[in-house]
């Protein structure tokens, strides 16, 4: 079975299309028909663009776009066996206008002798402006039929020249069901069942971010270790994690002071905030790591609860660069005072661990199309901007539309709370809530 998703490097036209049993597990499960490319049934299947041409044995030249690991490489080659063309590859990473010459004229002499050539062109967007117009005299004349592969916005990277005459097809990343199929594909490869559970197993799959190489390279992994006892979430965590640096024993005594002081503040006791500032500062300590430590703790402890901390620090640390020691050190005291006595909210930290941990799990999903902006004739067709609401023409400047990706509910990541001025952030938040409420109930007529 051959590539289900792009390759980093093109394949080489040449080598055995058939890789031995010590491939990559990747290489191995490479599809051998555009039927067994998983994901983009959008474009593959009988009413998809791909499909059509296929069935009409004509191919057009045309860009494939989508993130990595999506099969743009698996695509190209099986078109060329598909519709009975060359198949001929370049990367543009290592490409110049030398390898171009080459292509272009062997290309030439293919035709001649009454074998046409698909060009599969990797990293396409590399090639600058000068290199891109190269392309368009073979093209027009049928010397090639081009399949570029990008990752990148079209509109923004590849010449409208080029454009008008490619028709640009969107690769979907990966989804579960997806990258459950690959794993499937895998254990039947090699005869082995991953050793994870059902948990387990959903949380690699939400690690591959729809890319499939990435997955088959985490399956190989795994089923190479020949662990015996399955894994839960946690063991594979620990099991495919990187190891970190850890701070060197010998300054123990610096971060015991800064332990120490950044929790006194957040424990509202200016004295002993006071008292280990001071301990630091008079031992030596660098006045500006105290300073970015502050600058931190006014985000992390304090936050929306009181906005004027973050300012004060970063005052504190103007002041500082201006005046030096021992002038500046008052500005800094002066900043851990008023930390030491905001009141106090870890809402903000709290809202972008969730935040960061959700942009993890859910990856690459793309926003609703009618947030997105349209800045070329393209992403205008494919549907971007299109139903927007004004928000500032809605009744109260709040049209209450949904800005989440389809497939994905609405999260509340921040709660704010209820000291300081978080308390009439969330009063706002709660009369959002009741209007976004009001205006979903008249939409569904409930």
């Amino acid at each position: 079975m051959a590539d289900l998703f792009a390759s980093d490097s093109p394949p080489d036209p040449q080598a055995d299309d058939t890789p031995g049993d010590g491939a990559p597990l990747a290489d191995r499960l490479r599809p051998r028909a555009l039927g067994e490319v998983v994901g983009q049934e959008h474009l593959t299947g009988p009413d998809g663009a791909i499909g059509r041409m296929v069935a009409a044995g004509k191919l057009s030249s045309i860009v494939l776009w989508g993130p990595p690991g999506t099969g743009k490489t698996s695509i190209a080659r099986l078109l060329a066996d598909a519709v009975g063309l060359r198949f001929a590859s370049l990367s543009a990473v290592f490409s110049g206008v030398a390898d171009l010459k080459k292509a272009f004229a062997e290309a030439k002499t293919m035709a001649k002798a009454g074998k046409k050539t698909l060009l599969f062109v990797d990293e396409i967007h590399r090639f600058n402006r000068a290199q891109q117009d190269g392309f368009l005299p073979f093209v027009e004349d049928g010397t090639i039929t081009l399949v570029g592969a990008t990752t990148e916005n079209p509109s923004f990277e590849l010449n409208a020249a080029l454009l008008s005459r490619a028709q640009v097809l969107i690769l979907h990343r990966l989804d579960e069901a997806a990258l459950a199929t690959l794993i499937e594909r895998a254990e039947a490869e090699t005869g082995k069942t991953l050793p994870l559970d059902d948990d387990a197993r959903a949380a690699l799959v939400a690690s591959a971010d729809g890319d499939g190489r990435f997955l088959l390279n985490q399956v190989e992994t795994l089923l190479d270790l020949g662990l015996e006892e399955t894994l839960d979430p946690a063991g594979l965590a620990q099991l495919l994690q990187r190891r970190v640096a850890v701070y060197d024993k010998d300054r123990e005594g610096h971060y015991n002071l800064i332990s120490a002081l950044h929790k006194s503040l957040r424990g509202s006791d200016p004295q002993a905030a006071l008292y280990y500032l001071a301990r630091m500062l008079v031992a030596g300590e660098e006045p500006l790591y105290v300073l970015r430590r502050l600058v931190r703790f006014a985000s992390e402890d304090i936050g929306l609860a009181d906005p004027n901390a973050l300012v004060q620090c970063l005052a504190a640390k103007d002041a500082y660069d201006f005046l030096g020691s021992p002038e500046g050190e008052l500005a800094i005291v002066q900043a851990c005072l008023y930390c030491a006595t905001a009141p106090k909210s870890n809402a903000a930290y709290k809202a972008q661990k969730a935040a960061f941990r959700a942009a993890k799990e859910t990856g690459s999903l793309m926003p609703p199309q009618n947030i997105l902006n349209a800045p070329t004739k393209l992403m205008k067709d494919i549907g971007y901007g299109a139903g927007y609401s004004y928000d500032h023409d809605a009744e109260d400047g709040f049209s209450g539309a949904n800005y989440w990706p389809e497939e994905m509910a609405r999260q509340d990541f921040y709660a704010p709370s209820p000291r300081g001025f978080e308390a009439k952030i969330a009063e706002r938040l709660r009369y959002w809530d009741e209007r976004r409420a009001e205006i979903e109930k008249g939409q569904t007529g409930g």
